[in-house]
């Protein structure tokens, strides 16, 4: 996997439709982005290492609530600290992409599992223009499969990327990475409502949603250091992923969602009411009004449905016609 440090690239993302024009590493500003929650273990290495690899950067660690030396230890390895008292790693990265105005925004996990060498190679295609997100991708090398000790993350990630698939219909190796690389633009025009860990996935789908150049990059991962804990409970956290995919497949495609329970209402209703057409012919009588009646209603609930679910896609196309123009105006204010 090849490697690329920031002065050796050509870049168009951060002049913004000016085209391809060669700079020096000192005209990028880079922000590594750590939200921690009690990772006093790991922070301190992370920090020297991103410093290391990107010493023109600065690095921020956003402490969430944090009961141990997390705050302390980061700043000591030279990291701007900053507190986000509402608890989730999506509070502390909204508040982050708020606080920080940076060409390139490097968001990574505090816990040490990711290689900070692979920074440059996350970089590389944003400053090259053939991308606004980045991820990086540990599964399709293997190394998650072989470090990662907790059985139920994986199958979890597995089943957020079919549902992705499935939902969006574009495939994506590593859904819930937390090492991934967002240009100023995304990041400036990024609508987050996600509280938690589910921010990884509220990315995913915005950017596929919204038709955001995104590019996954090999790297490897490795499993926590003995004594530190995950703090990504399975079951919680990953009814709330899987409650987000659902949220935003409603709120991005309503006409699919709701064309399939209508479908389904209708279905049930011929389904309870094809056994009274076929008695009323056969008797001229309708002896089970109940089944009339349930049939006629699963019928209409199956019908309007249908009909809200063409009215909401005509004001989701409406919206992202909005969001296009937001999006065209913030390139014009940053080009000026």
């Amino acid at each position: 996997m090849p490697a690329f440090s920031l002065a050796q690239v050509d870049y168009c993302s951060m002049n913004y439709g000016k085209g391809l024009s060669a700079v020096d590493e000192s005209q990028v500003t880079v922000a590594v982005i750590i939200p921690c929650f009690n990772e006093e273990m790991t922070v301190g290495k992370v920090c020297d290492d991103f410093r290391r690899e990107l010493p023109d950067a600065t690095v921020y660690v956003y402490d969430n609530n944090s009961t141990d030396s997390t705050a302390a230890i980061a700043a000591e390895h030279g990291a701007v600290v900053r507190s986000e008292y509402r608890q989730g790693k999506g509070h502390a990265m909204r508040q982050a992409f708020r606080d920080i105005d940076a060409d390139i925004y490097v968001m990574v996990d505090g816990d040490d599992t990711y290689p900070a060498e692979s920074v440059h190679d996350l970089i590389a295609p944003l400053l090259s223009g053939v991308a606004d997100l980045t991820l990086g991708d540990r599964l399709s090398n293997d190394s998650y499969a072989q470090e990662n000790k907790r059985y139920f993350h994986g199958f979890g990630n597995s089943l957020v990327r079919w549902l992705i698939k499935i939902l969006y219909g574009r495939p994506i190796m590593d859904a819930m990475t937390g090492y991934r690389a967002l240009s100023r633009n995304f990041v400036k025009s990024l609508p987050m409502l996600a509280t938690g860990f589910e921010i990884e996935v509220e990315m995913d789908i915005e950017a596929t949603d919204k038709q955001w150049r995104l590019v996954e990059l090999p790297v490897d991962y490795r499993d926590r250091p003995e004594g530190s804990v995950s703090k990504l409970s399975t079951v919680r956290d990953g009814v709330r992923v899987l409650a987000t995919v659902m949220s935003l497949f409603k709120d991005y495609k309503p006409l699919i969602m709701f064309s399939i329970l209508g479908l389904v209402a209708f279905l049930l209703g011929m389904v309870v009411g094809i056994p009274v057409i076929v008695q009323y012919f056969n008797t001229g009588l309708v002896p089970r009004f109940p089944s009339a009646i349930l049939a006629v209603a699963l019928c209409l609930a199956g019908m309007l449905s249908f009909v809200c679910g063409v009215i909401l896609d005509t004001v989701v196309k409406a919206s992202r016609k909005q969001y296009e123009l937001t999006v065209l105006a913030h390139y014009k204010r940053v080009s000026e």
